[in-house]
C-alpha cells in the first residue's frame, strides 16, 4: 500500500525547486526577446523563439525523470513545439487506453509595450520582493518549468500518478496557428487525454487556487480607411475632402456604441449560461471592489480616480468575460505630434481587438466583423479589414469548461486548503488560450484544470509585468496534489 501523500513535503520541493532553479531559469528567460511571429516576422532568422525552446528542453531532459522522452518537434515554416511523454507511476498507467494528463504552456512572448518603471524592462529581469519583473515570466514561461517540477514532487514521495505528457508552443500569442498542425501529427501519441493542465491563466487574488470556467474568444486585426494618395494641405482640402478618420470612426459606429462600449450586432453576444453567473456572484462576494480597482487608473477631472464602465463586482465580472468588447490596440497614418503639421492625412489604420464571448465561433465572427466594416463604404473610399492570423484561422473562439467530475471538485478544494488555507475560487477570463477550445474538441471527455499566476497587478502583455513567485510555488504544489487525485 503506497504512502498518502505529505502536502507539507510537497510544498518544501517545490519551494526549493523554484529556488534553486525555477527563479534562474525564467530570469535567463526573460532576458531573451523571444517575441511571437505576429510580433517579429524574421523570427526564424533572430533565433530568440529557437533559444527559448532549446533551453527549456534542455532543462527537462536534465531532470533524469525516469522513462521521460522528449522532441521537439518541428513542421517547415512553422514555429517548434517542445512534446514530453513521462511514464506513469501508477499500475497499469501506461496501457494505450490508460488517462493522460496533459500539460500546456508557451514561450513565446508579447513586444515590449511602454510606460515600464525607470528601474525596468521587458528583457531586463529583475526580482524585488517575490516578484520577478519582465515579459513573459507570468504570461507564461514558467509553466513548463513548474509542470515537470509538480511531476518529480510526487515522484520524490513515490505518489501515483498517471502517465504525463507536455505540450509548450511557440505561437500562443499570435492566435495559436501553427498548433492544430502539430495536434494532428500528435494526437495517437497523446493518448488518451482525461485532464488538461493549462498554466497560462489567471487567479483572482493570491490567497487561493483559483480555477478558470471561461475563456473569450478574439479577432485581432487591422482596419484602414485610405481616401488620398498622398497627404494634402488642410487648408486647401478639408471640407472637401473627408477624413479618413471620420470615415473610421463612421465605420466603428456600425460596431460599437461609443456612448456605452456595447458591441451592436447581435450575432456577437450569447446567453451567459446560469452556472456561470453563480460562480461569478461568488467570486464576487469573494472580491469585492478590488474586481475593478486592481486596476491603475489614471487621475480623472475631479481630481480623483477615472471609472469604470461599472462598479458592480457582478456586472464587472462578467462584462470582462462574458460580454464582446472592442479595444483600438495600434494605430498608423498619424505622424508623431513634433512633426504633425497642417496636413490631412491620407489614410488612417485602426488595430483592432475585438473580445467573443465563449460560445460564439471565432471564424464565423472574423467573416461577419470583415463584412460589417468594409461593405458599401462612406465617400467610397477604400475601407479594409485583415484578420490576424492564416486562412481558415482567423478567429480564436473561446472556451466554457465542461461540468467538474466530483473528484476533480473535491481535489481542487483539497489542494487549495492545503498550500493556502482557502477553498478553491472559480472565475472566467477574458483573454484568450486558442488550445483549449482545440482540446475540448479533440478530447471531449477530458476535465480541464486550467489556472495561473496572472493575478492583480501582474500585468501580462502590459508594461511591469511581473511573476509572482510566492503563488507560483503554491500553485505548482496544488496542481501535483491534484495529478495524484486522478488515481485515488
Amino acid at each position: 500500500m503506497n504512502a498518502p501523500l505529505n502536502a507539507t513535503a510537497l510544498a518544501a520541493f517545490t519551494d526549493a525547486v523554484w529556488d534553486d532553479e525555477i527563479v534562474p531559469a525564467m530570469t535567463r528567460y526573460i532576458a531573451i526577446p523571444a517575441k511571437s511571429p505576429m510580433f517579429d516576422a524574421d523570427w526564424q532568422a533572430n533565433g530568440h523563439l529557437e533559444q527559448v525552446i532549446t533551453e527549456a528542453a534542455a532543462w527537462v531532459e536534465s531532470k533524469k525523470v525516469a522513462g521521460l522522452k522528449l522532441e521537439v518537434v518541428r513542421i517547415a515554416g512553422r514555429t517548434p513545439i517542445i512534446f514530453f511523454e513521462v511514464p506513469a507511476t501508477a499500475a497499469g498507467g501506461n496501457e494505450i487506453d490508460a488517462p493522460t494528463i496533459c500539460m500546456y504552456g508557451h514561450l513565446d512572448k508579447q513586444p515590449e509595450f511602454t510606460g515600464w518603471r525607470k528601474d525596468l524592462g521587458p528583457w531586463t529581469p529583475k526580482y524585488e520582493n517575490g516578484l520577478l519583473y519582465g515579459r513573459g515570466g507570468a504570461d507564461d514561461g514558467y509553466a513548463v518549468y513548474a509542470s515537470l517540477t509538480a511531476i518529480m514532487a510526487l515522484d520524490a514521495q513515490g505518489i501515483p500518478r498517471p502517465r504525463c505528457i507536455g505540450i509548450i508552443e511557440a505561437c500562443e500569442e499570435s492566435g495559436s496557428f501553427d498548433l492544430p498542425a502539430y495536434i494532428d501529427v500528435l494526437k495517437k501519441r497523446m493518448g488518451r487525454v482525461s485532464l488538461v493542465v493549462c498554466l497560462d491563466s489567471g487567479a483572482g487574488n493570491y490567497d487561493q487556487l483559483w480555477l478558470t470556467t471561461s475563456l473569450r474568444g478574439m479577432v485581432s486585426g487591422t482596419l484602414k480607411v485610405e481616401i488620398l494618395t498622398e497627404g494634402v494641405h488642410s487648408g486647401d482640402s478639408s471640407g472637401l475632402v473627408p477624413s479618413s478618420f471620420r470615415i473610421l470612426r463612421h465605420v466603428l459606429d456600425r460596431l460599437e456604441d461609443s456612448k456605452t462600449g456595447r458591441l451592436l450586432p447581435e450575432a456577437f453576444h450569447c446567453d451567459i449560461p446560469a452556472d456561470r453567473i453563480e460562480q461569478s456572484r461568488a467570486t464576487a462576494k469573494i472580491l469585492g471592489d478590488e474586481v475593478w480597482k486592481r486596476f491603475p487608473w489614471a487621475c480623472g477631472a475631479d481630481g480623483g480616480p477615472t471609472l469604470p464602465t461599472t462598479d458592480d463586482p457582478l456586472q464587472a465580472l462578467l462584462n470582462r468575460t462574458w460580454k464582446p468588447t472592442l479595444s483600438v490596440t495600434g494605430a498608423d497614418g498619424f505622424p508623431e505630434m513634433k512633426n504633425a503639421g497642417n496636413v490631412l492625412r491620407p489614410y488612417t489604420a485602426f488595430k483592432l481587438s475585438l473580445r467573443l464571448p465563449p460560445l460564439i465561433d471565432g471564424n464565423v465572427a472574423a467573416a461577419q466583423l470583415k463584412n460589417l466594416l468594409e461593405d458599401n463604404a462612406p465617400y467610397n473610399a477604400k475601407v479594409t479589414f485583415n484578420a490576424d492570423g492564416r486562412v481558415g484561422a482567423v478567429g480564436a473562439t473561446g472556451w466554457n469548461a465542461p461540468s467538474l467530475a466530483p473528484w476533480l471538485e473535491t481535489a481542487l478544494n483539497k489542494a487549495s486548503q492545503a498550500h493556502y488555507g482557502a477553498p478553491c475560487g472559480y472565475i472566467g477570463q477574458g483573454g484568450t488560450i486558442p488550445l483549449m477550445s482545440l482540446l475540448q474538441t479533440s478530447f471531449p471527455a477530458a476535465q480541464m484544470m486550467v489556472c495561473g499566476v496572472l493575478g492583480p497587478k501582474s500585468n501580462a502583455h502590459g508594461p511591469n509585468e511581473f511573476l509572482h513567485v510566492p503563488y507560483g510555488k503554491k500553485l505548482t504544489a496544488a496542481v501535483a496534489q491534484v495529478m495524484a487525485a486522478c488515481v485515488e
